[in-house]
């Protein structure tokens, strides 16, 4: 059976040496050094998912994701890093990141992460379901994470194109917080509420303009997306 490929970046090189070692257990790794050399292998090879240590030579984690965006918008990216302050998350998800761990981390969670991710990518690709959706005046295609018109095209992050997908599919529902959290990440806990905020207001930025949809904040309850 073919092993899913994960690029993972790290310059410690006891860090790396770890990590790697317990994620070739399941996967196929390509570890690089820096940024550059990273960006690099990307373009070279397809992988399956990203892990990204922030702080590296050359050229850093954020601006590494943001070139790997511009390439890809599907593929998922974990950050891995020392970096704990909550400015520093929220630019990471901003940047199209779909999780942040901080360091410490406990490989049995990064491991979980992962095998969620990659489920959820072959899910979608054998599981028959909506897939275009009419928002506005955009198209939404939700298989491939792009909001679009004939003469636009945005591209989202899985995570934000599985979150709108789960508004279109419950539109016009009170949806509890804690059931959006447990849809998309398998648990409520605080800093995946902080990202879930991050991408709701992203989602809000794209359709600000549309007349008669918008995505509600019920305070104490959760999140309504309303369309006339």
């Amino acid at each position: 059976m073919t092993k899913y490929k994960i690029l993972y970046a790290e310059d410690d090189e006891t860090l790396a040496f770890l990590t790697k070692d317990n994620l070739e257990q399941h996967y196929d790794v390509t570890h690089c050094t820096d940024g550059e050399m990273c960006l690099e292998s990307f373009k070279k090879e397809g992988f399956d998912l990203c892990i990204f240590d922030i702080m590296m030579p050359k050229m850093d984690g954020f601006d590494l994701a943001e070139k790997v965006r511009q390439i890809n918008s599907e593929v998922p990216i974990i950050f891995l890093s020392a970096k704990t302050l909550k400015e520093d998350r929220i630019k990471g998800l901003r940047l199209g990141a779909d999780d942040y761990l901080v360091k410490p981390f406990s490989i049995e969670e990064l491991l979980l992460k992962i095998e969620i991710f990659l489920k959820r990518s072959q899910k979608k690709t054998i599981t028959a379901e909506k897939v275009i959706y009419t928002v506005g005046k955009y198209q939404f295609d939700s298989k491939n994470y792009l909001v679009f018109t004939e003469s636009e095209k945005i591209s989202l992050t899985q995570r934000e194109a599985e979150l709108l997908k789960l508004f279109l599919d419950n539109k016009n529902v009170v949806m509890k917080r804690e059931e959006i959290l447990k849809s998309l990440w398998g648990n409520d806990d605080y800093f995946m509420g902080r990202s879930l905020d991050v991408f709701i207001s992203r989602l809000r930025k794209i359709l600000a303009n549309e007349k008669g949809i918008a995505i509600e904040n019920l305070h104490g309850i959760g999140f309504k997306f309303s369309v006339e």
